[in-house]
């Protein structure tokens, strides 16, 4: 007997929704979303397409001359937050994006659903996803990335097992998603994974089920071409579908950029214990896992395995397998006093989540926040204790001339507040600045022989760098450069010449500050 609807009580899936959304948006986790300054060129890169009406093919932040080329391959992406922006600062990019992570994991939980497995398994595996997945919650690009995952995904399974049809729907996605994000490659990972999967069914079956996998085949192969032809619809046409690759395949700056370095394992990662899970319950599952199931699991095994940055790819991918390896492991447990309770229990609390109707607590929620964001009840902003906000002030005030030296999370602040006033020596953008030039950025960090001729050969007059970095220690010591400002997170030294014996004169007395926090900021 159905549960009559009730649209007083959120359904699990709602319920997510507003915990999740709320918690970014209200407590100190939401600060987290700007730990990266790299959302600050995002907004600039954004405002200057809305402004000049094209895309840039040229870096516009730096000072190098001839301009470097540049894919600013997430622009579609920069224009909405630079739209946000104009409208509510920082605070409305970072709700924006709050609610783009509620909603993902939300759908997820409810692609779970789809299938009316134990409840309380699909409940604990969400959040599993979850918690291993924050270690990627930032309020850039990459976040729209994680929504379309979910989707696509779901597309794929339903089509699969035959519940409904909506592959068409997957080129016009792949058009929206090429323009927003890099990660539109997964999109055909996904679909390639269940092209192959029908393609060797399709050789080691027989009959009926032949001709059902070979007809799934060749839909999905339709659907890549599909997307293919519309991938390219983008300001750098076929030029687009190299760049994952050609990012992938810089091994140097692969192995230098903290986000793509490896998993650390000795902390409380989350991600350790969604790991185990998959382990465990694979290991004693009487289900044997479909040929696409596998490849999925150890495609994005390895990807996580590889850079910490795809974690939250392996903890979607790795749901839905999950909750059907664990659903059989329970159905194989019919004489288990835990397994009828667990059955009862998943039963009856699955009843009660079916008869809640309507979306009236989610749109609340959203409702009550964007009128708090209104009131100026919620504000976000780079936080002085980690970006050196206080020092860009400084810069605003003096006006230091010439080539700067600077770290690559300055660069990045250094753009959103005060372009086009400063150019910058590197920022986030590594992809664009290559091989050779960020090896020299590192060359000057930790001034390795040879690091003056690179000073040189950009004329850099002034760095702007950690004021507990190992190169501003060093400075210090050096006649030739002179610190005329310091706080507890940036120190600036200019070079001890005519031009700036305004600056040294003015600021002689300036004392070093000795940072209280011991971390590394660069």
């Amino acid at each position: 007997m159905e549960s009559k609807p009730n649209t007083f009580i959120p359904s699990i899936g709602q319920f997510l929704f507003l915990v999740v959304f709320l918690v970014l948006t209200f407590s100190p986790a939401g600060k987290n979303m700007l730990a990266d300054a790299d959302t600050g060129y995002h907004i600039r890169a954004g405002e200057y397409i809305l402004e000049h009406r094209e895309v840039p093919k040229h870096d516009i932040f730096s000072f190098h001359s001839p301009p470097l080329p540049w894919t600013a391959h997430e622009w579609l992406s920069e224009v909405v937050m630079a739209a946000l922006h104009r409208i509510s600062g920082l605070t409305g990019v970072v709700v924006f994006f709050s609610f783009l992570i509620s909603l993902t994991y939300a759908l997820l939980f409810r692609f779970l659903r789809l299938h009316g497995r134990n409840i309380v398994f699909d409940v604990l595996i969400v959040l599993l996803a979850l918690v291993s997945s924050q270690i990627h919650w930032l309020a850039r690009p990459h976040i729209f990335s994680l929504l379309l995952m979910v989707v696509w995904y779901r597309i794929l399974d339903e089509h699969q097992s035959d519940r409904r049809n909506r592959l068409v729907l997957l080129p016009v996605i792949m058009l929206l998603w090429v323009n927003l994000h890099g990660g539109y490659l997964t999109g055909f990972i996904l679909t390639g994974v269940y092209f192959l999967g029908n393609l060797v069914r399709s050789v080691r079956s027989n009959g009926e089920e032949k001709e059902r996998a070979s007809r799934k085949a060749r839909t999905f192969g339709y659907t890549i071409l599909a997307c293919l032809l519309l991938s390219i619809v983008n300001p750098y046409g076929y030029r687009i579908l190299f760049f994952p690759f050609q990012l992938i395949m810089n091994s140097h700056i692969i192995d230098n950029v903290n986000e793509f370095l490896s998993p650390n394992f000795h902390g409380p990662m989350p991600f350790k214990y969604l790991l185990l899970a998959t382990v465990g319950v694979l290991a004693v599952s009487r289900k044997p896992l479909d040929f696409v199931e596998v490849v999925l699991v150890l495609l994005f095994l390895n990807m996580a395995l590889f850079s910490a940055r795809y974690i939250p790819l392996f903890a979607i991918v790795t749901a839905p397998v999950l909750s059907r390896q664990a659903d059989s492991l329970l159905a194989g447990s019919l004489e288990s006093r835990w397994a009828s309770s667990l059955k009862e229990r998943g039963g009856r609390i699955a009843s009660i989540d079916a008869s809640a109707k309507g979306y009236g607590w989610p749109v609340a929620g959203v409702l009550m926040v964007v009128f708090f964001v209104a009131v100026g009840g919620i504000e976000f902003r780079f936080d002085g204790k980690f970006k050196p906000v206080a020092a860009v002030e400084f810069l605003k005030k003096e006006h230091i001339g010439g080539h700067m030296y600077d770290n690559d999370e300055f660069g990045d602040y250094l753009i959103y507040a005060t372009y086009p006033r400063y150019k910058v020596f590197f920022d986030g953008r590594s992809d664009m600045y290559g091989t050779e030039r960020f090896k020299e950025f590192q060359k000057i960090m930790i001034f390795a022989p040879g690091w003056e001729s690179i000073v040189e050969k950009y004329d850099i007059r002034w760095f702007f760098i950690g004021s507990d970095s190992v190169l501003t220690r060093y400075l210090l010591q050096m006649p030739e450069w002179k610190l005329i400002y310091s706080d507890n997170v940036a120190n600036i030294h200019v070079k001890n010449t005519e031009g700036y014996r305004y600056l040294i004169d003015k600021y002689r007395d300036i004392t070093p500050v000795v940072r209280k926090d011991e971390s590394e900021q660069e």
